[in-house]
């Protein structure tokens, strides 16, 4: 597959549609999680779902540092500087593992004070601080499967990814119910051992990507030289991935103050939005397997200058990804209330979920504008353009809507209701911010370089 000549259409097609398979079934890790959180207890459930703004924080920076390490070692490619490509993978290593020392003292020392934010019971709190401690301590294993994934998401491959994630995520299934319930020597461990059967999984992932990467020609040629430490690279992913960082840690403060708000509707409430929130998460998946696409093919040719093929990925995507979330807004509508029976038999926590669902359901139109925006942004490494509009959208938006909200004195219904409305206008002003870069920058660039 060569990225800089073949057809954009197919390589969207051919590249998207591993990452979203991956995707997928590392999504579904959360669904299975929350599915036997809700067999546990009501309160188990809620726990796991207030824990998600939490457990968040590391995957925007597994985000981060895998679309840093993608689009500048993708941008190296492109320019064909092998050097450049060996040293951005090494140091995007180095940077892991101590982005992941420095959240993980983060996450065990605050964890307790978000949860008591959110307004969670001393159950709940106690339950989601069993949860949140055991990832909090394993962090350095998922951002470490994303830091060495780079590179080969750098080269086009989607594939290996995906087959972790596929197995790891069947490894998960099997220990969830041992790990809870207890099985033979092995005691009950209740939401601990949901944690823990997560943790184990990324670690098997971590050494089947290990062994991949390991084999890699490029990393072969890894010299002493390409694992000194170099100001010049540590600089670049760090500008390159704490604007991602901290944009996606924007969406835990969006829902905190969700679950914030929920909350005053009681406990099933927010374990009915918790459950809904998940469902969300697998119909967005298509969404993030283009953007996870277009980021490989756009950095590659942007590092050769190649405007024109940015162009032409940049709109193929958003046409798939907007037909694509039409019709799951369609599904979501018309079967919520037996998507939400899947992870609850209380009927109060089905009836928050259901409505939620109904709700969410025409709001999905609209992200494949800002992800694939984000993704545009990150590749051609104006990662500051995206950290604005997830300023924007993950903070000013949910503060915005909360005041409206309790202004008005929102019902459950009408608060996703203006939630729906604001998400769409900032949507919209995106996609125009786009569109006026694409025609003063990029047109302009490529009636230089292709006369």
């Amino acid at each position: 597959m060569n990225l800089l000549k073949d057809h954009i259409p197919k390589l969207v097609r051919k590249l998207a549609v591993p990452a979203m398979v991956g995707t997928l079934f590392q999504t579904l890790y959360n669904i299975v999680d929350t599915f036997f959180a809700g067999k546990i207890s009501p309160e188990a459930l809620s726990a796991l779902s207030k824990s998600f703004p939490i457990y968040f924080i590391i995957i925007a920076t597994s985000i981060g540092v895998a679309v840093a390490g993608t689009s500048l070692i993708g941008n190296t490619i492109g320019e064909n500087d092998k050097n450049k490509t060996l040293n951005y993978f090494t140091h995007i290593i180095f940077y892991g593992i101590i982005v992941s020392i420095v959240i993980t003292y983060l996450g065990l020392s605050y964890s307790e004070k978000v949860f008591s934010l959110m307004g969670s019971t001393k159950e709940v709190t106690l339950l989601g601080l069993e949860y949140t401690n055991i990832i909090y301590s394993g962090s350095i294993i998922f951002i470490l499967v994303v830091a060495l994934n780079s590179l080969l998401h750098a080269e086009g491959d989607t594939k290996t990814y995906r087959n972790v994630l596929i197995l790891s995520f069947f490894l998960n299934i099997i220990l969830n119910p041992i790990l809870i319930f207890g099985f033979f020597f092995i005691p009950a461990m209740g939401v601990k051992g949901i944690g823990i059967a997560t943790i184990i999984a990324q670690l098997v992932s971590l050494i089947i990507i290990l062994i991949k990467v390991l084999k890699n020609s490029k990393v072969k040629e890894i010299t002493k030289e390409h694992l000194l430490p170099k100001y010049f690279f540590f600089k670049n992913i760090f500008f390159q991935s704490m604007p991602i960082i901290v944009s996606i840690c924007g969406y835990s403060i969006a829902a905190a103050i969700i679950f914030t708000y929920v909350g005053q509707s009681g406990e099933y409430a927010t374990a009915g939005y918790g459950a809904g929130t998940r469902i969300e998460q697998v119909v967005l998946l298509p969404i993030l397997g283009i953007n996870t696409a277009i980021i490989s093919i756009i950095a590659q040719n942007y590092g050769a200058k190649n405007f024109n093929r940015i162009k032409e990925t940049y709109f193929t995507a958003l046409k798939y990804a907007f037909i694509i979330m039409v019709t799951s807004g369609i599904i979501v509508f018309t079967s919520a209330n037996i998507i939400t029976s899947f992870f609850s038999s209380d009927p109060e926590v089905i009836e928050y979920g259901k409505r939620y669902l109904k709700i969410s359901a025409f709001v999905l139109p609209a992200y494949p504008i800002f992800f694939l925006s984000n993704g545009f942004f990150m590749a051609i490494k104006k990662a500051e353009n995206a950290m604005i509009s997830n300023f924007f959208r993950n903070v000013m938006n949910p503060i915005l809507v909360f005041y409206i909200a309790k202004y008005i004195s929102a019902s459950f219904n009408n608060f996703f209701w203006i939630w729906v409305a604001i998400n769409w206008f900032f949507s919209m002003l995106y996609l125009m911010i786009v569109l006026y870069y694409l025609k003063s920058r990029l047109e302009k660039s490529s009636a230089v370089v292709h006369p």
